[in-house]
């Protein structure tokens, strides 16, 4: 590989001289919050009349809040939340929305030093109250609208307090009665990088939901490069970001509202389900310059017709993360909407290692990217070792990582599984990497299919797939074969709308993938659906596929 990165070209102040890729390291401070790193370094300065929050409401009324106006409602309820008996390393559970609420609690809790849990708006009564019992929430702060699914769920012992932004009910108390009362606000605790500050759930696909506890180092630790996905444009003046992700996820909080907040500029906030057409009109409408949208969301963007002709967008920088963005929809992106799509890699637990950044380095349309400043990561097979360029390995990053969590919520045993030896963190991602660099995702260990003597990556295929025109999404798994292949790839398309299912469409498709990624990945067995499974996060679940699967199979072997 004859690319080297060019520090001069990195944003001041974020890396220093060390052992991660470009022969760096990300700078993080001795001393570390996020209430004070973000909206607190802008509230008394020259950003403190611009509007940090635009809230467009479900009236359409559009509610703007201030960098100073923001700071001191986050000081007047965190007095609230210390007058009620909230204390340093205390839960609070954040089951919202996108809300001004929902950021000014986490900023309260901050500046506490409290622990901010967040809980998605999806979440189900039981999965509820295995979270506010696993974290031991003192406190949940929600909307009327979320918390009436869920009221019902909320466990005996350590919730004490219910904060309701709407009406609440008999014991609750409402959010602006809490922001109306006589409060000493609280400027905010002094604490370190490593002190606990967020604990985000997972969605509980594998189980049930874990708490990933990070410290207050993370805001610094995604910042620096946050900042190369964005396209290193986060440093010039009146941009104004988006995402359409849920904030309880690290993608649509850590990614959007703190760079948003940290940067000086305006996040747009609004309730509004995902819509591709509503979303062009209202970045249209607001001018929005950076998003960060799933590579499910932005498959569907790209296929409303006309989008450039008919929106005024001055969109300039898509992020995009969490699975692989299939080729076609980058390539449509940049062509089509004229924007620049910088995919990225990471976990909940660690995150922003590999991705990519059109400004550095040319972006190869389908590529998770390359190894990002200040990470060390490689790609090893089952043992550990390292395996060459070209063959798929699992993605590992080194245990001294910046981004790194604190550790599973009260659980060390699971947190200690994640770790390969002593210096390894395991992501169970697979992907290959090519002469140049670049990272190409292919699944997870679970979905990694072992066919005759091959290891086929599901997301290749899918990729391939995505480039027939009557094909709108898939889903690839491995089923088990009756032959001597021991599994075959199997497919589950989701036809683009006017095509119809049949035996030939099935085998032109076969054969266009066996002629662009070779015969043994082609799918030997392909279903056409009329949906696919998602996750809690909208990623296609293989997983949801592989138990329909089973129980198919299942079903058939009993009535033999």
């Amino acid at each position: 590989m004859s690319w080297r990165l060019d520090p001069d070209l990195l944003p001041p102040g974020t890396f220093r001289p060390g052992a991660g890729a470009g022969g760096l390291d990300v700078v993080i401070p001795a001393e570390a919050n996020i209430a004070a790193d973000t909206v607190g370094r802008h509230a008394a300065g020259p950003r403190a009349d611009h509007p940090a929050l635009a809230f467009e409401d479900t009236d359409g009324k559009v509610h703007r809040t201030s960098y100073a106006e923001l700071d001191a409602q986050a000081a007047r309820f965190a007095g609230y939340l210390r007058g009620i008996g909230v204390v340093p390393g205390d839960r609070i559970a954040i089951h919202s929305a996108q809300r001004p609420e929902t950021v000014v609690t986490h900023l309260a809790a901050y500046k506490l030093g409290a622990i901010a849990a967040t809980v998605s708006q999806l979440t189900g009564p039981d999965t509820m109250r295995h979270i506010l019992a696993d974290c031991g929430a003192k406190v949940v702060v929600t909307t009327d609208r979320i918390w009436e699914r869920v009221r019902h769920a909320a466990p005996d012992g350590a919730l004490e307090h219910v904060i309701v932004v709407g009406d609440p009910v008999a014991g609750e108390r409402a959010f602006a009665d809490c922001m109306a009362g006589p409060v000493d606000p609280v400027e905010p605790v002094r604490t370190r990088p490593g002190d606990p500050a967020l604990l985000i759930y997972t969605s509980g696909s594998t189980g049930k939901p874990k708490g990933i506890l990070h410290g207050h180092g993370i805001l610094h630790a995604l910042n620096a490069t946050i900042e190369l996905f964005y396209n290193l444009e986060l440093r010039e003046p009146g941009r104004t970001l988006w995402t359409g992700a849920d904030w309880a996820w690290i993608g649509g909080l850590n990614d959007v509202v703190f760079p948003a907040l940290t940067f000086g500029h305006t996040l747009m906030v609004t309730e509004h389900r995902y819509d591709p057409e509503w979303a062009l009109d209202f970045m249209a409408r607001h001018g929005v310059s950076h998003i960060l949208l799933t590579p499910t969301a932005l498959k569907r963007l790209v296929q409303v017709p006309r989008a450039r002709q008919r929106f005024d967008l001055r969109l300039r920088t898509v992020f995009t993360g969490g699975e692989s963005l299939p080729g076609e929809a980058h390539r449509a992106l940049s062509e089509e909407l004229g924007v620049v799509c910088n995919e990225g890699y990471g976990m909940s637990e660690v995150n922003q290692m590999i991705g990519n950044c059109q400004a550095l380095r040319p972006v190869k349309a389908g590529s998770m990217g390359w190894d990002f400043p200040g990470h060390r990561v490689s790609l090893v097979d089952d043992d550990g070792a390292p395996v060459p360029d070209g063959e798929v390995g699992e993605i590992c990053v080194d245990r001294s990582d910046p981004s790194l969590f604190l550790g599973y919520w009260g659980r060390p045993d699971l947190t200690e599984r994640m770790f390969l030896g002593d210096d390894l963190v395991r992501s169970h991602d697979l992907a290959v990497r090519d002469e140049d660099g670049y990272y190409w995702y292919q699944g997870r260990n679970d979905d990694l299919i072992k066919s005759a003597g091959f290891r086929i990556g599901p997301a290749e295929i899918e990729e391939a797939l995505l480039r027939h025109p009557a094909v709108a999404d898939s889903g690839v798994i491995g089923v088990p074969d009756a032959g001597d292949r021991g599994t075959v790839v199997k497919a589950f398309i989701l036809l683009a709308e006017g095509q119809g299912a049949s035996d030939d469409l099935a085998e032109d498709i076969r054969q266009h993938v066996k002629a662009r990624i070779g015969p043994y990945k082609q799918p030997r067995l392909i279903e056409f659906v009329d949906a696919l499974p998602t996750t809690a996060t909208g990623k296609i679940s293989r997983a949801a596929l592989r138990r329909k699967e089973a129980e198919r199979q299942d079903g058939a072997a009993a009535s033999d």
